[in-house]
């Protein structure tokens, strides 16, 4: 099996990688620290009913959409940073070629799923964020692929 002979650590690729998924980790958590100001009243009607709105999923399952936005906001904020960690540890080894066009071929096709999601679902600074993430992920794929064994 082919080590990378330090190459990992120098991809810049992968260090793009890893810094642009611990920054989106890093500004998607600030969400957590601010509350939305509703601005008129059909906004703050719309926040009343998101926190206080307790919808019957049964089972003893009845939360907010809030709550359902908090779980799935912090889902986001730790896939950034398991990923992010993850190649950062890694760029501190030397791990064989193989193995890092296995690790880049998931985080791009992860990665690119999620900049799909955001495109259609969400607004600017997460769809940058995960082009971000997709394109320098897919850039170490393509790196990682085109050394020899």
């Amino acid at each position: 099996m082919k080590k990378s002979n330090g190459n990992f650590g120098t991809n810049k690729w992968v260090t793009a990688a890893y810094i642009s998924q611990l920054l989106t980790a890093a500004i998607h958590s600030l969400s957590f620290v601010k509350e939305p100001i509703p601005q008129n009243a059909t906004e703050k009607q719309l926040m009343d009913l998101m926190t206080n709105y307790k919808q019957n999923l049964g089972a003893g399952f009845s939360p907010t959409t809030s709550d359902i936005m908090t779980a799935l906001s912090a889902c986001m904020t730790l896939l950034c940073l398991a990923s992010g960690l993850t190649l950062w540890r890694l760029s501190r080894s030397a791990p064989a070629t193989k193995t890092m066009q296995g690790i880049m071929a998931i985080q791009t096709i992860v990665f690119g799923i999620g900049f799909v999601v955001m495109l259609f679902f969400t607004f600017l600074p997460p769809i940058v964020c995960f082009g971000l993430i997709f394109i320098s992920c897919g850039g170490a794929y393509l790196n990682y692929f085109r050394q020899k064994e």
